[in-house]
């Protein structure tokens, strides 16, 4: 059996996290070691192929702009941990609690009484001079006069193993999420060795988290509202925000969902405008309110700042809280901390010279050589240059910059990383490292999550361990004395709670997306069964050219957009070139409204509302994704592209019935399902129009046709077994209530759902999408299909065709009254365009 560790090399000059020396593993790795090489390789390549397969299940991405695999990059996780003992993690713990609080303390005098400004502990330029410095903050009360709620910080080892901080993240700190679906990862894949290491749980510092955020609100109350505020699914972390709102139970939100009235901020929801008492931030400072900070922020709330100021909401972390993240703080951190705490600081940061004081200028410029040049302030967007890469015409034009704007520039010591194992594939290599930790506010403490999110380099010869880089992650496994009990985020109540049967914290935009969810999924369901009823008629060539079954299915596979309008049939023949076409259909990406490109919007609308959604329900859909999105044909294969769309078929009906049997009964399921019924009636009007309109050339072929693509046929075979009749077809499909695929049915439904949506009650009685559908209900109830036939059953009779498209009509009416009355303050709505 091959050992992994077998083949490990260190690198000289760089403190190894595994390896004290060439063969020789530190204490805190032992057990794992043995565990890891009793695996073996195979093993532990087979284990993490599972572990692939979960994070793919789980959509666990970071989007990067200008990547063209956008969500679908998923996030890149090594299967080895990197491991820290017990001991030497509350040394670790202790430091960074004494750094928070110090942060804490000067961001609460800066936005204060500015005393370190005044006794010129701190220069004036580098706060005044900063752009993350919002002056409108200044005077803002919060609650204790705790501005960082949750705090993270970069750390790195010095090649003797002595930790050092980085950099300082305290303005909407990132990545706390990926540190648990880490951990969720490798505990399943690993389980044994999980356990065998004694690893301290996430669970309670998120408990923890969690009851910061409901202490926070300043209504006295058992359920204070929290939402995340996220600038939306275009954010390269927009997957971790989704995450942990799922995760935290708090509704995911966007500036858009949000309104400032009489000087509190609300969430506009279906039943109307709900206060919101802390705004947990996924946003920067300066993008959240256009009112007070950037102007041209579509992002943020207008009048959040305002309404801070009055008390009437909670912005974690507190806005302005950027101003301590960039590393013009460094160099006076140590004095801060003798001064603030009458302590010293206890874990250093790497050695910084700010070049707004002449002799640090002086320094950086006769030290470039040996130095990495950044912006002194956060917000600066210039590039890092590092001084041995330079130059020597480089040197000189650096230099010029420094000495024209020396205020807006540091000089920092070159970091040697420390490294740790990764696995590649077929062996581990080594791989620089840094480790990110996060805090939460605990009273005037701060709890540490045991652990953080370890990045990795790309490769062994560069220190970027960005993300958007290319660099990877693991999960930090901090060794316990003893097991540790599971826990769990719910917790025994102290008090009787108020009892809820529904929230009603659904945000418009949110109940249009999911309006759209289920129509998309309803045309994607459509669409397939009607080609895979054209595939498997022309497999078995029963569908001849010159049949008015051919004709109408050609006619409705042209009205939806299924083969494009100027398809003409070619020297193969019509039979066999609508079936080249029907593969294009399915397997080219490309193609405008082609079967991926439907799937494709379908996973955006699920992306768009994945915090509403289980996990079990976002696998269905993510899976069907990406089984489309694989499927390479090597050849034309009807019989291979009816086992795709079969594939596509059964998962579809997997997410409805996940939607059916699992999503309570609340306005968010009520949306998904009018959407699905509006388009599965739209479609089977627009079907059965056409269709019928042939019916005389070739009667047996085209009812058969119709009902295997209402999926009717065995329902039908069940009443009157082999015979076939217009009058009898239109009323399984149109007025039979027991079918759940007629258009009764789902008038219906739509109707039940229409009843108890929410509304004004000044509005009138009935509403106008009651009127609509109990009309539609009225008039095809009252239809007399033997009549409206004719005698001779002879087809699309006027009487007929005026029916279906007043019905059609009446549903296109329903979903524009709905949309205006309930979406029409959302964002614009991502609606597809009706079958023609």
């Amino acid at each position: 059996m091959s050992r992994p560790l077998s083949h490990y090399s260190m690198t000289a000059g760089s403190f190894d996290e595994m390896s004290a020396s060439a063969g020789v593993v530190r204490p805190s790795w032992q057990k794992y070691s043995a565990g890891i090489d009793a695996l073996g390789a195979v093993e532990l390549a087979r284990r993490w192929d599972g572990a692939h397969r979960i994070i793919r299940d789980h959509g666990v991405s970071y989007n990067i702009y200008g990547d063209p695999r956008g969500q679908d990059r998923f996030w890149e996780l090594d299967p080895i941990p990197l491991l820290i003992a017990a001991d030497e993690w509350r040394t670790i713990e202790a430091a960074l609690i004494q750094r928070a609080r110090l942060l804490s303390l000067v961001l609460s005098d800066l936005y204060g009484p500015q005393r370190l400004l005044h006794s010129g502990r701190l220069p004036g330029a580098m706060i005044f001079g900063n752009p993350m410095f919002l002056r409108p903050c200044h005077g803002v009360p919060v609650p204790d006069n705790v501005r960082l709620h949750l705090y993270a910080v970069d750390l790195g080892r010095s090649p003797d193993g002595q930790w050092w901080v980085m950099a300082d993240h305290t303005q909407a700190p990132s990545g706390a999420g990926y540190a648990l679906e880490n951990r969720i990862v490798l505990s399943r894949s690993f389980p044994e060795l999980y356990r065998d290491c004694q690893v301290q749980r996430l669970e309670p510092f998120f408990a923890k988290l969690r009851a910061t955020f409901a202490n926070l609100a300043p209504r006295t109350q058992a359920n204070p509202r929290i939402v995340l505020l996220t600038p939306g699914p275009n954010h390269e972390t927009y997957f971790e925000h989704s995450f942990l709102a799922r995760y935290l139970g708090y509704p995911l939100v966007e500036g858009g969902d949000l309104t400032v009235r009489d000087c509190r901020v609300y969430l506009k929801t279906l039943e109307g405008l709900q206060p919101v008492d802390v705004i947990l931030r996924r946003l920067d400072d300066e993008l959240c309110d256009p009112l007070e900070l950037r102007s041209d922020s579509f992002l943020g709330i207008a009048g959040l700042v305002e309404t801070a100021q009055a008390g009437n909401v909670v912005v974690a972390n507190a806005l302005g809280s950027g101003l301590v993240e960039g590393p013009v703080f460094t160099p006076f951190l140590p004095q801060l901390a003798r001064e603030l705490l009458g302590e010293s600081l206890r874990l250093p940061s790497v050695a910084t010279w700010w070049c707004g004081q002449p002799d640090q200028l002086r320094y950086v410029e006769e030290h470039i050589d040996e130095l990495v040049m950044k912006p002194a302030f956060q917000a600066r967007r210039a590039e890092t240059e590092f001084g041995h890469k330079l130059s020597a015409a480089q040197k000189a034009e650096c230099i010029a910059k420094l000495r024209e704007q020396p205020e807006q520039f540091v000089g920092q010591e070159l970091v040697r990383l420390a490294t740790a194992p990764v696995w590649t594939g077929d062996r581990l290599e080594v791989r620089p490292t840094t480790l990110r930790v996060y805090l939460a506010a605990d009273g005037d403490s701060f709890v540490v999550m045991p652990g953080g999110l370890t990045r990795v380099a790309l490769s062994g010869d560069t220190v970027d361990v960005a993300v958007e880089h290319g660099g990877g992650s693991k999960d930090t496994w901090v060794t316990a004395a003893e097991h540790e009990p599971a826990l769990g985020l719910l917790q025994p109540a102290r008090e009787t709670i108020e009892l809820q049967s529904a929230a009603n914290d659904l945000p418009s935009r949110v109940a249009d997306n999911l309006f759209w969810l289920g129509r998309y999924a309803e045309r994607a369901e459509d669409r397939v069964r009607l080609v895979r009823t054209v595939l498997s008629r022309l497999m078995y060539e029963t569908l001849p050219a010159d049949s008015g079954e051919f004709a109408a299915l050609m006619q409705i596979l042209d009205s939806l957009q299924v083969i494009h309008s100027d398809f003409k049939s070619d020297s193969r023949g019509p039979v066999r070139a609508l079936e080249q076409e029907l593969f294009s259909f399915i397997y080219k990406q490309q193609r405008s409204g082609s079967l991926r490109e439907t799937l494709n919007r379908l996973h955006r609308m699920a992306w768009l509302v994945r915090s509403r959604l289980s996990t079990d329900t976002w696998r269905i859909l993510n899976e069907l994704h990406q089984d489309v999105a694989r499927s390479r044909p090597t050849r034309t294969d009807t019989g291979e592209a009816l086992v795709l769309l079969n594939r596509v078929v059964t998962t579809l009906a997997a997410f409805s019935g996940m939607e059916m049997e699992n999503m309570t009964r609340g306005h968010g399921w009520r949306f998904l399902d009018v959407g699905r019924r509006i388009e599965r009636g739209t479609n089977l009007i627009s079907v059965t129009r056409t269709m019928v309109a042939e019916y005389p050339n070739d009667p047996t072929g085209v009812l058969e046709a119709l009902l295997d693509v209402a999926d009717s046929s065995m329902t039908y075979r069940s009443r009157y077994f082999d015979k076939l009749q217009l009058s009898a077809v239109l009323d399984l499909l149109l007025k039979d209530r027991s079918n759940p695929r007629s258009i009764l049915f789902q008038l219906a439904s739509l109707s039940r759902h229409v009843d108890l949506l929410p509304r004004d009650p000044a509005s009138p009685n009935p509403s106008r999408e009651q009127v609509v559908i109990r009309e539609s209900i009225a008039r095809l109830e009252h239809a007399d299909l033997l009549q409206i036939c004719g005698d001779d059953q002879s087809g699309l009779t006027p009487n007929l065709e005026d029916l279906l498209l007043r019905l059609a009509a009446d549903l296109r009416q329903l979903s524009d009254v709905l949309m205006h009355y309930y979406f029409s303050h959302a964002k614009r709505s991502q609606q597809i365009g009706d079958a023609r």
